[in-house]
């Protein structure tokens, strides 16, 4: 298939376009910065009608996975990029004549605060969101499932806590944070919290744009199926990295209150830097959060090659490499 893949110069996404490269698809990436990837490239903004347009054009399926990602930032920002960017491609690619959209969502649309043990994909839910992020991620699948059209198979997966080596959202923080004697557990560290190693996420995406008339208007929670405690998870990364696991905790209570007023003084001042807690963090670092995969797999034909073992191996090859 001729594809476009959006936000390839992420780790996620630059994978997802290699896999679909060495597949034998004929692929096109857009993204704001260079992807370094042997295909069509499209240096553009989702955001940009005009520049959205010229991408999809020819193109028989779009994966979209470009995104604002991150703690911080203005609401306007959110709601430009994550939804009225992803309505733009939906609608370019409909006029485009695209049989085929994956969009790439996350577990956090339907996060309210509570556990989610053992469950499905859940409803996307922006009122009880707990970020920016997730409420705009939240709207813009909404958005896309809603979508009417015969002509086009839309879906949305949504990959948990997606990690690997080069990653610079999820590991890059940790690591940072544990070099600078900042990582701290929040509670006992006990819930168990699923993942998903960038191998598996990007197989699991490639699966869902093949058989993507058979999930049409349906969202599906990917993951690595092997939940741990989110010490365990969080130790397993530092220590990949050369550092200690975190000893320290915090109670959840304080954590959450301290993530309210952090966030308050970093929307008053306009910080751009990462906060050291917010309230949605403090949530997500002491709930339990894993979901059943049967059904993700037997709709996708689709399993996870990666063990979380073998991940844990291979990012502390990558860390000892680059020293």
């Amino acid at each position: 298939m001729r594809v476009l893949v959006t936000g390839a110069s992420g780790l996620l996404g630059r994978t997802v376009a290699q896999n679909l490269i060495d597949g034998g698809h004929e692929v096109t990436v857009m993204q704001r910065r260079a992807s370094e990837l042997a295909c069509d490239e499209v240096r553009g903004d989702i955001t940009d009608r005009v520049e959205v347009e010229a991408a999809v054009l020819g193109q028989e399926a779009v994966v979209h996975l470009a995104a604002k990602v991150s703690p911080t930032g203005s609401w306007s920002e959110f709601e430009a990029i994550n939804i009225e960017g992803t309505k733009n491609l939906v609608q370019a690619s409909q006029q485009a004549g695209v049989g085929r959209f994956i969009y790439v969502s996350s577990p956090s649309v339907a996060s309210s605060g509570d556990a989610h043990v053992g469950v499905g994909a859940l409803p996307a839910d922006p009122s009880s969101t707990g970020s920016f992020y997730a409420r705009s991620k939240a709207e813009a699948e909404l958005y896309v499932l809603g979508v009417e059209d015969d002509s086009v198979s839309i879906a949305a997966v949504r990959p948990h806590l997606v990690w690997g080596p080069g990653d610079e959202q999820l590991i890059a923080r940790i690591v940072e944070r544990a070099e600078k004697g900042m990582l701290r557990l929040i509670g006992s560290g006990a819930a168990l919290v699923d993942s998903t190693y960038v191998d598996n996420a990007a197989d699991a995406i490639v699966a869902s744009l093949m058989h993507a008339d058979r999930i049409d208007g349906r969202a599906l929670v990917i993951s690595n199926g092997e939940p741990r405690p989110i010490a365990e998870l969080l130790g397993g990364i530092v220590e990949a990295a050369g550092l200690e696991r975190p000893t320290s905790s915090v109670p959840p209570a304080l954590a959450k209150s301290m993530g309210s007023v952090i966030e308050k003084v970093w929307s008053v001042g306009r910080l751009t830097q990462d906060p050291p807690m917010t309230r949605f963090l403090a949530e997500q670092l002491s709930t339990a959060h894993w979901y059943d995969q049967r059904e993700t797999q037997e709709l996708l034909e689709w399993a996870p090659k990666v063990s979380l073992e073998e991940g844990f191996v291979r990012l502390r090859a990558w860390y000892d490499s680059a020293s």
